[in-house]
């Protein structure tokens, strides 16, 4: 890997602002791709959790975006020389709910940049941390730390990591058929190009993945959807998840959750069709 003329360090602290309305328009059409009634909800409706990620899309002019389908690197996010990137997980805080109607500002930072060496290879670690205001407020309504790894090219000599058997018993469980039309929709949904999640040709021979990959904030939102679906009423202060393992389209895979015995804590996680853990989740109720 040639990063010596690439200070990737340099990126830490780097910071962006930018606004948005949260429209009703999203709502409804993400309420409608995870199979709720799409309704156009009235002016001061709570967001779901993670529903933030409908705003704040990434328009990129079409002469910036890179063969990934991706913006092309360098400016607010460092000029990693790997060609893979996934989204490793991410933490949040939910200080006070985010409304539609609101007038969103989000402040972004390079928080962190890490080399590391894999089974896979060279891999680059680069931590983002979003804070979300309403309505020009300064107190911060959302916290969150985006993980982002990045990875060399597929090769035949790659050694997969050994997966791990996802939890046998859950008290609620949904199966999930991540067909072509539902990862389109999201990636509509939320203006994402990358061509691993619609581009069967290029994730398969560019990438070297099986078949297209789910998205990491697609199962994430699966599995808070699946929360809200069992305790409607339930107020999330916290959560985190880990992408443990792909998940493509080639199979059904399923999201489950095991409240704690106190009922504060949701043990969520996704398993794929042989039983391997695919995503690990906690979520922390008020």
């Amino acid at each position: 890997m040639e990063t010596q003329h690439i200070n990737l360090s340099d990126w830490i602290g780097r910071s962006e602002t930018v606004t948005d309305i949260a429209t009703a328009t999203p709502y409804a059409a993400l309420s409608a791709t995870l199979d709720w009634p799409a309704e156009r909800p009235a002016a001061g409706t709570p967001l779901p959790s993670l529903w933030h990620w409908l705003y704040f899309l990434p328009l990129h002019r079409q002469s910036d975006i890179g063969p990934d389908g991706h913006a092309k690197r360098g400016g607010f996010m460092p000029p990693v020389p790997l060609p893979r990137r996934m989204w490793a997980g991410s933490d949040f805080v939910f200080h006070s709910p985010l409304r539609v109607g609101d007038t969103l500002e989000r402040t972004s930072t390079i928080a962190d940049v890490q080399e590391k060496t894999g089974r896979s290879g060279s891999l680059i670690f680069v931590k983002v941390r979003h804070e979300v205001r309403r309505n020009g407020a300064s107190a911060v309504a959302l916290t969150e730390h985006h993980n982002i790894v990045y990875r060399a090219a597929a090769s035949p000599d790659d050694v997969a990591p050994p997966p791990a058997l996802a939890p046998a018993t859950a008290a609620w469980s949904r199966a999930i058929v991540p067909d072509d039309v539902l990862l389109f929709r999201y990636s509509a949904l939320t203006f994402n190009g990358h061509r691993i999640h619609y581009d069967r040709q290029y994730v398969t021979t560019v990438e070297g993945y099986p078949g297209l990959v789910v998205h990491g904030p697609l199962i994430a939102t699966l599995l808070m959807d699946l929360l809200r679906r069992q305790m409607p009423d339930a107020r999330v202060q916290q959560f985190a998840f880990k992408a443990v393992r792909p998940t493509f389209d080639i199979h059904p895979f399923s999201v489950h959750g095991q409240p704690s015995a106190d009922g504060k804590t949701i043990h969520l996680w996704g398993r794929d069709h042989e039983g391997y853990l695919t995503m690990d989740a906690t979520a922390t109720l008020e």
